[in-house]
């Protein structure tokens, strides 16, 4: 059953909270994490898409596997820099009431102490949340698949609703900063991003000698190659399997950091689907000698790889990160 729209703001974003709490009423235990999406950023996805007019849902909505002529499969793509159309998300395209729902579904898929540290990355890179920005709706929100996914400059992220079946995180995304502008110096001062670079360099000083070289690769992977090998592919770097306990402790601080941005529940899917593959010991990690900005064996570009878990790091000239995490590498990637 659809949703009325209620004429006024405060009526509107009344309803829509009260959604998010009905729907929050869901037992505790097995199939929390898919209670916390359904009881949060997926509600207001479907208050936002009902609340839409016929026009505007000809120009940002689309079927689920949408195929467009030049991108493929619209749903599934993954950009540094990209509109999935051309509806900007801070403008007459919509109204204050959908905009104040963009955002909090925006807000709902992030850790909460992230947030500001994204919005400073949207300052930074494009002006501001809503700036350079569009999203997409496939599917039927309140039916068995629908997804919303955000894009920009250094950002693709998803809310899925647990639809995309078998990936973390709704599919493929992407985040990156450029505090700068562009090139940055050897310690990336006010990169948001730059201490996860850190935390991957805390295993690497942990190594001796001989890991070290075994770690070291000599030319930077492309960053848009992500898509998954399966558990024949040729990895370069180090097998996790060749650390000790001690070394292999400060992995999981690392793997840490790296899903710590997102909501808890996407942090969980995505260890889940690591674990289907043989967690942490499937994975190779790679150290690229090739962009060490200040020359300081700091590495700015890494990559943590395994069967069908790609997190590439570029961090020269500035920070790009693809993320494509699955529990099969069956997953196709569209770049």
């Amino acid at each position: 059953m659809s949703l009325i729209l209620p004429r006024d703001r405060r009526s509107f974003l009344k309803q829509s909270a009260a959604v998010v709490a009905a729907s929050s009423c869901l037992p505790i235990g097995i199939g929390s994490a898919a209670a916390e999406k359904t009881s949060s950023s997926e509600s207001l996805v479907k208050v936002l898409y009902d609340s839409l007019k016929e026009e505007q849902r000809s120009k940002m909505c689309y079927d689920w596997n949408h195929i467009d002529p030049q991108r493929g499969l619209l749903r599934s793509r993954v950009s540094a820099n990209w509109m999935i159309n051309e509806q900007e998300v801070n403008s007459d395209f919509y109204t204050a009431d959908q905009k104040d729902l963009i955002r909090k579904v925006f807000e709902g898929i992030l850790d909460p102490q992230w947030i500001s540290k994204f919005d400073q990355q949207l300052d930074d890179d494009c002006g501001g949340f809503g700036e350079e920005q569009s999203i997409a709706i496939f599917g039927k929100p309140g039916d068995d698949k629908f997804e919303l996914v955000l894009t920009g400059r250094h950002m693709t992220l998803r809310c899925d609703g647990d639809s995309a079946e078998h990936v973390a995180f709704g599919g493929p995304i992407f985040y990156g900063h450029a505090p700068t502008g562009g090139d940055e110096e050897a310690d990336h001062a006010g990169n948001v991003f730059w201490n996860q670079a850190l935390a991957a360099n805390n295993v690497y000083q942990m190594l001796d000698g001989k890991q070290r070289k075994a770690a070291q690769v000599a030319k930077t992977t492309g960053e848009q190659k992500v898509g998954f090998q399966g558990n024949d592919g040729r990895f370069t770097g180090i097998p996790v399997t060749e650390l000790s306990a001690d070394q292999k402790a400060e992995m999981q601080v690392m793997l840490k950091k790296l899903v710590e941005p997102f909501r808890q529940s996407d942090q969980q899917e995505a260890l889940a689907c690591l674990k289907s593959q043989g967690g942490l010991d499937a994975c190779h990690l790679s150290f690229f000698t090739d962009n060490d900005l200040g020359k300081d064996e700091v590495w700015d570009n890494w990559r943590l790889e395994g069967p069908s878990f790609v997190w590439h790091y570029r961090g020269a000239p500035h920070v790009h990160v693809w993320v494509n995490v699955a529990d099969s590498p069956t997953v196709s990637l569209n770049v």
